[in-house]
């Protein structure tokens, strides 16, 4: 039983207009479910993907009016994002020094091309050339030409005050494999764990960090990261993994796009695990998702009172 890769990575913005002109506008990608946070529904929760919304490619904000993250360990420290070769590279290099903010040189990083960015509220990113691998999805309405498109989700990568607690869990428990360590810019020895096929699209890199004070969670950083399992079949399999292995968590959780499952890793992360459907046009055309709010069923009801207590995002 394997995770086949990352599913999606919740972050946190407080200032969801400005988001999606980011997202969208400057990025490309497509907003491809636009609802609420299931849990506050005074919040958006803004989903953005590739042109056919496959599991995989989902980077989703929560609409919350919180200070700054503060940075520190215990964190998700940056998002990975796939794009395909050097000439894409270079061509975001360009179109994000034009548009100002914090853009780094690329560089190779774990033996890949990379590109450091940050959108304007913080949130760290980074460009990742895959070298192609995998199937892609481009969105035709998008700003950014076909070839340069970003792919999906990358490495994701954590900073943690103890390795030797996570460890055990990954490994143990989530069925990954440590494939190799690798030194960063800073020093830092960052290890790599691997799901499933592997590849830029099915890896977590950790670094252990002791010296950094814990982060506190806020706008410009990361709420949590969730993995993909394929079904129904074997997304109660680690249900029922997780219970065995007596790890705190949330049992199953119907979130009418995909079912989910929640639990903490020992240094506080949150971790999801997700399944690859229902999928979000499930109650929307594939041609016009992201288009209005959306509201599975159990919320339907009171879509008035929830309609109006959101701000307009245009």
């Amino acid at each position: 039983m394997q995770f086949t890769g990352i599913h999606h990575l919740t972050a946190i913005s407080a200032r969801p207009k400005d988001n999606l002109a980011f997202y969208t506008g400057l990025l490309g990608m497509r907003l491809v479910k636009k609802t609420v946070n299931q849990d506050d529904v005074s919040a958006y929760h803004l989903f953005y993907a590739d042109g056919e919304a496959n599991p995989g490619t989902d980077l989703t904000f929560f609409d919350f009016p919180s200070p700054p993250e503060k940075r520190g360990g215990n964190s998700i420290s940056r998002t990975g994002l796939r794009v395909n070769g050097e000439a894409a590279l270079r061509f975001w290099k360009q179109r994000l020094d034009a548009a100002g903010g914090k853009v780094g040189d690329i560089a190779e990083i774990d033996g890949r091309l990379t590109l450091t960015f940050e959108d304007g509220e913080g949130q760290r990113l980074a460009l990742i050339d895959d070298g192609g691998q995998g199937e892609a999805s481009p969105w035709d309405n998008s700003p950014v030409p076909a070839a340069h498109q970003i792919r999906g989700l990358g490495p994701i990568a954590l900073d943690v005050q103890h390795l030797d607690r996570l460890g055990p869990v990954l490994t143990e428990v989530m069925n990954m494999r440590r494939v190799r360590d690798y030194t960063s810019a800073d020093g830092a020895t960052t290890i790599v764990f691997a799901m499933g096929a592997g590849g830029a699209a099915g890896e977590l890199h950790v670094a252990e960090r002791k010296d950094l004070p814990v982060a506190r969670q806020g706008a410009g950083g990361v709420h949590h990261v969730a993995f993909r399992t394929p079904d129904e079949t074997q997304y109660q399999a680690w249900a029922a993994r997780l219970n065995q292995f007596r790890v705190p968590n949330s049992g199953e959780v119907d979130r009418f796009y995909f079912r989910s499952l929640y639990f903490r890793e020992p240094n506080g992360i949150l971790f999801e695990i997700a399944t690859d459907g229902p999928g979000f046009a499930t109650d929307e055309p594939m041609a016009t998702l992201g288009e209005k709010l959306a509201l599975p069923p159990f919320l339907e009801g009171r879509r008035a009172q929830i309609e109006a207590g959101l701000k307009p995002l245009t």
